[in-house]
């Protein structure tokens, strides 16, 4: 057992020595691209005195440049550790497909800054569980353990988070986009024109599936087919309606016809869908809040109703004793 806990302590030491050269490195670029900002400010304002009066203004918010120098020093850290051999332990294909998902504006970055907070915790954790644990050689080893499953799995499990309720957002926003093509298509709009006004247009009021077409838009005029570009909406959230609304765009564009019929059958099939889903939720809400109201109004209702007689018998034990 002490072979066990001299190896636990050199494996945190270890962790803690890689924290600290990490952070040490954090905060030198962070000091580093400061140091750059303040002179390129300073720079500037010599060579524009006009621009000195508004840097003077512009210097209150030095706190949130800090904390971006942070993030971004900390997303170089992630995307040197992603390159190497450590990237493949930190970052596997379904985590890939995770930071996808969540539909982050710079899907590198957000890689990068995963990486780093994986790593991060994964060694933050254990360690601060093992500087408070007192519970002996098991408890440091099994304090150690979950430290470390827990600061390995934080982040996959806010991404995973993340990635649901964005399915969720598309899924309620499907109605809606189905019923926009189905009245861009009905004027005569092309399909390129369709998107392109929903994309410009409704991305108010769809700002899940509208953002993804802004992408497949892209990508298509980029010189990728219209199967390809559309690749990422059919699979990043995993519904089967969504990936059917893009076969049906890409079947349109290759082939062309009537699709006003066919979009208002997948409409009413999709809205018949979500009314069977609502039933659902209100059957097991149902049976939730019966449990509920067991909980909390039976007891009153038998103060109330069975209170009087309660304190009959009471009262005629009493005077049978007394």
């Amino acid at each position: 057992m002490s072979v066990q806990l001299l190896t636990a302590v050199s494996l945190v030491l270890a962790a803690a020595a890689a924290l600290l050269v990490g952070v040490a490195l954090l905060i030198r670029g962070s000091r580093q691209s400061r140091s750059r900002q303040v002179v390129d400010s300073a720079i500037t304002a010599r060579t524009n005195p006009v621009l000195e009066d508004a840097l003077a203004s512009v210097a209150s918010p030095v706190r949130q440049g800090r904390v971006s120098a942070m993030f971004d020093t900390a997303a170089e850290l992630g995307q040197k550790w992603e390159q190497g051999r450590l990237g493949a332990y930190l970052l596997e294909a379904e985590d890939r497909q995770l930071v996808d998902r969540c539909g982050f504006a710079d899907p590198g970055r957000a890689r990068a800054l995963f990486i780093f907070a994986r790593a991060v915790l994964a060694v933050a954790v254990p360690l601060a569980a093992w500087m408070l644990g007192t519970g002996g050689v098991g408890g440091t080893v099994v304090s150690l353990f979950v430290g470390f499953a827990l600061g390995y799995m934080v982040p996959k499990w806010v991404l995973r988070n993340l990635a649901a309720s964005r399915a969720r957002k598309a899924a309620e926003e499907l109605p809606l986009l189905i019923d926009l093509l189905r009245l861009l298509q009905g004027v005569g709009l092309s399909i390129d024109q369709s998107l392109h006004v929903i994309v410009t247009e409704f991305r108010t009021v769809l700002p899940v599936l509208a953002g993804e077409l802004e992408i497949a838009v892209n990508q298509y005029a980029r010189g990728l087919s219209r199967e390809q570009s559309l690749q990422r909406l059919a699979t990043s959230f995993g519904n089967e309606e969504i990936a059917a609304v893009a076969r049906l765009i890409v079947q349109v564009d290759r082939h062309g016809g009537a699709v006003q019929e066919p979009l208002k059958q997948f409409s009413e099939r999709v809205r018949e869908q979500r009314r069977m889903e609502l039933k659902e939720r209100i059957g097991k809400l149902t049976v939730k809040m019966t449990g509920v109201m067991v909980i909390t109004l039976l007891p009153a209702l038998i103060i109330v109703t069975g209170g009087a007689g309660f304190l009959a018998v009471f009262r005629g034990l009493a005077r049978m004793g007394g």
